[in-house]
């Protein structure tokens, strides 16, 4: 027993699993998983060592890690409606960079993607990630009001004649056209990649439109709303084998030999657990009460004078511009947090606060979902957050970086000693109970 062998680690997990229980979750990148996933996790597939794809093993002893890998990908196949799928990439970054290493040629071609501060991600051209060291990019912004300029963008990759534009993001409430981002990849004669890590679940339930007529290679994570593991897909399109027969081969020995070795067999066959789940009417029911429960929460919040990136939210997530309210991001995530609400800081459109210290916070609705949320209680929850945010605002972040330490410090102090907040997070840990984790 993990409890007598390795106690210090036990007592963790403990912790652990009472804090997910007591608390709600709203960072939109964080889902629970059934228990059959957990279950499959933690499987004997760990101890196994399947270098190579399906039925191209480099070592023995494959016969069931095989059929684990087929059925995963010929269920992603069928789920999302493509013609390859390749299951093994470690995570997101990875699967993306496999995806940019098959397509590109380092230090000569160009990615053109949303900028980091916009909403974009990390291996989108971030400077500060490989993306931005290895290729030429290209970040397009968003507007003002935080949406997406179409006609500004076609207009910038007229200009730059990227190989690959990214369509997909991080923090972005709204529908995303794809088709006209087709239209302007064509239009080019650029790739279109699309990146759907934060709305898969969404999209394979019919809560979201799909890349697949308009996209030539498309990634996600297996977490978030498609509520699996952690883990990524790479899939091709056929419209992306019209463009390249080769796709499918050159993206299978980017990842394989070329980024990593033998897959996560355990982690594989997980993936093929959630994309079971996902491919079932309660599914398609859960992505729509997500979308339906952002809608009901952005609602609320604009009632009690937030401001919301966009002006609100088309899918599972919102960006909450706290300016307004004289407080930012990281004092508001702090805050929050003791309240038993856990989301996270972000910055919003044109930020003119420092990035670890930004404007807003982002929070989503997915694990919320999955606990058994619906309307009503994000009427319950958005009330629950102005109230700490009433407690704590006028906080003004000093100029004087030097100051900033021991402010946060006296800060977290204040929080940690309040009253309502104490009391708010006795009325969330009382109403979790009432929303099981599964």
């Amino acid at each position: 027993m993990l409890s007598q062998k390795d106690p210090e680690v036990y007592a963790l997990l403990q912790k652990e699993d009472k804090r997910q229980r007591d608390t709600l979750t709203l960072i939109p990148s964080e889902n629970y998983t059934s228990l059959e996933v957990r279950a499959t996790l933690s499987s004997v597939l760990t101890n196994k060592y399947s270098e190579g794809y399906a039925k191209k093993r480099y070592y023995q002893g494959n016969a069931n890690a095989d059929g684990i890998e087929i059925l995963a990908i010929e269920r992603a196949k069928k789920l999302f409606g493509v013609a390859h799928v390749n299951v093994q990439p470690y995570s997101g970054s990875p699967a993306n960079t496999a995806l940019y290493f098959a397509l590109l040629t380092p230090l000569k071609d160009k990615i053109m993607g949303l900028a980091l501060s916009s909403g974009g991600h990390l291996t989108h051209g971030s400077p500060v990630s490989f993306s931005g060291k290895y290729f030429k990019t290209v970040s397009f912004p968003v507007t003002k009001n935080g949406t997406l300029d179409y006609d500004a963008i076609e207009k910038l990759a007229l200009k730059e004649k990227p190989q690959i534009i990214v369509c997909g993001f991080t923090a972005y409430p709204q529908i995303i056209d794809f088709e006209r981002f087709g239209k302007i990849a064509d239009k080019v004669g650029a790739y279109l990649h699309a990146d759907i890590s934060h709305i898969a679940g969404l999209i394979a339930g019919g809560a979201h439109p799909s890349p697949v007529p308009y996209a030539h290679t498309i990634m996600t994570t297996t977490h978030k709303t498609l509520r699996g593991p952690r883990g990524a897909i790479l899939m091709v399109t056929e419209k992306g084998i019209q463009k390249d027969p080769e796709l499918p081969a050159k993206i299978d020995k980017a990842v394989f030999p070329g980024l990593q070795g033998g897959p996560h067999d355990n982690q594989t066959a997980a993936i093929a657990v959630a994309l079971h789940e996902a491919d079932t009417a309660e599914f398609k029911k859960y992505a729509k009460q997500i979308v339906a429960n952002s809608k009901a929460l952005a609602k609320e919040l604009l009632k009690l004078g937030f401001l919301l990136t966009t002006g609100g939210s088309e899918n599972h997530l919102l960006v909450v511009d706290l300016s307004n309210k004289g407080v930012n991001g990281a004092l508001a995530a702090y805050a929050l947090e003791q309240a038993g609400i856990i989301t996270n800081k972000n910055t919003v459109p044109y930020d003119k606060m420092p990035p670890f210290y930004p404007s807003g916070i982002r929070i989503g609705t997915p694990a919320a979902t999955t606990r058994g949320m619906r309307e009503k209680d994000m009427i319950v929850l958005a009330h629950w957050m102005n109230d700490v945010i009433e407690e704590i605002k006028g906080n003004s972040l000093p100029d004087v970086k030097e100051e900033r330490s021991p402010f946060f410090k006296e800060f977290r102090k204040k929080v940690d000693e309040n009253k309502r907040i104490k009391q708010i997070a006795l009325e969330v840990k009382k109403a979790m109970h009432n929303f099981p984790m599964p």
